[in-house]
């Protein structure tokens, strides 16, 4: 018998953690959360986990390092059987990582009602994994939660019923705002690093489409370098091991390589800096809440809302310093410009909204919705 008073909540990356926190917290004792360890990078999911509130049950998979398909395969078998034994009243997962995807066919192969958190996002550029990912969960699940209309249009044109779909905004801004440093925590943060703020760029480059491919890594590291302020680069991971393996670590001297950082101190080096450069997908919702230009560096995005606002997109190539330079000619000009424009992500508690949606979605009908989970 399914227990419809809770949740059960599954992801397996950073982004996912940071997103999905204001969630676990809403949800409270009524949450449990499985984690499958799809980011298997201790330092990185550490530096999160001990930011997201303590849901009321914690399953931790630690399926990281395999190959997709094999990492799919375990995942769903592992999310099957702690949905069979605790019977939850629904299953959320967010965005489009494979443990998503995991969580989703899990649910659906236990007939557990399905919440699809960042719905309906679509870059229709089918090289990439992640858009086969998110269109499968969205037409598996029960209740589309898109950020936002262009979302749910989407959503619509595909045949996917208006009563499945809730137009709510993005957690991100709730995660956002309950991070954000203060001032003086954002100029001793900045001190740390010997920065002064806007007057650096901040990098991030993780995907595999620039990663992976050897020219595209070089060709990226090598236009950071060419900007004329400090370029800041977090290093993921998954990108040192790569430009260890392509030989490119002479490309890194005249970069300022850090560590990656905890959510807190990121968006401090996010909110001084001139410009980011990144091919993130939070970021480029992140920046519309910080007011801070971002250059996408890839081939397309299912982000288009903030394309000639927020964000100008260019591919992995030698356009990439090209696309920074104009956003350096007035930093203070297009502070004060983008302070106006208004996120399309939403405000106030896109979570209150999802999780009123679930309640309803889960009440029998003809019954008020309660206010528990």
């Amino acid at each position: 018998m399914r227990e419809t008073n809770t949740v059960t909540i599954v992801c397996g990356t950073r982004p996912e953690l940071i997103k999905l926190a204001p969630l676990v917290e809403h949800f409270g004792s009524a949450c449990t959360m499985i984690y499958t360890g799809q980011h298997y990078d201790r330092s990185m999911y550490s530096l999160i986990r001990r930011d997201v509130p303590e849901p009321g049950g914690f399953h931790e998979l630690r399926l990281g390092g395999l190959r997709r398909g094999g990492q799919l395969g375990r995942a769903v078998a592992a999310v099957d059987e702690v949905l069979a034994a605790e019977r939850p009243g629904a299953v959320i997962v967010q965005g489009d990582t494979t443990s998503a995807l995991a969580g989703a066919l899990a649910a659906n192969a236990c007939d557990v009602p399905l919440v699809h958190v960042e719905a309906g996002l679509r870059s229709y550029d089918r090289a990439m994994p992640e858009e086969h990912n998110r269109v499968l969960i969205d037409h598996l699940a029960d209740l589309c939660c898109a950020p936002t209309p262009l979302n749910r249009h989407n959503l619509l044109a595909e045949g996917i019923a208006d009563a499945r779909i809730v137009v709510t905004g993005n957690t991100v801004v709730e995660a956002l705002a309950h991070a954000l440093p203060s001032a003086d925590e954002e100029s001793a943060a900045l001190s740390g690093f010997g920065l002064t703020s806007d007057h650096y760029v901040l990098a991030t480059i993780h995907r595999p489409e620039n990663v992976d491919d050897a020219d595209n890594l070089e060709t990226i590291l090598r236009e950071l370098g060419r900007l004329p302020l400090p370029v800041v680069l977090p290093l993921h991971p998954r990108t040192a091991q790569r430009i260890a393996a392509f030989g490119l670590s002479g490309l890194l001297h005249g970069l300022r390589v850090i560590e990656p950082q905890p959510y807190r101190t990121f968006l401090a080096l996010a909110h001084g800096s001139a410009v980011i450069v990144s091919d993130s997908g939070g970021i480029q919702e992140e920046v519309s809440v910080l007011k801070r230009p971002v250059v996408v560096v890839r081939r397309s995005t299912e982000r288009p809302e903030i394309e000639g606002t927020f964000g100008t997109l260019v591919p992995p190539g030698p356009l990439v310093c090209a696309a920074v330079l104009p956003w350096l000619e007035d930093v203070s000009g297009h502070r004060v410009a983008l302070r106006e424009i208004a996120s399309p992500y939403g405000t106030g508690s896109p979570s209150e909204l999802i999780a009123s949606a679930v309640r309803a979605m889960l009440a029998p009908v003809g019954e008020p919705v309660a206010a528990g989970i």
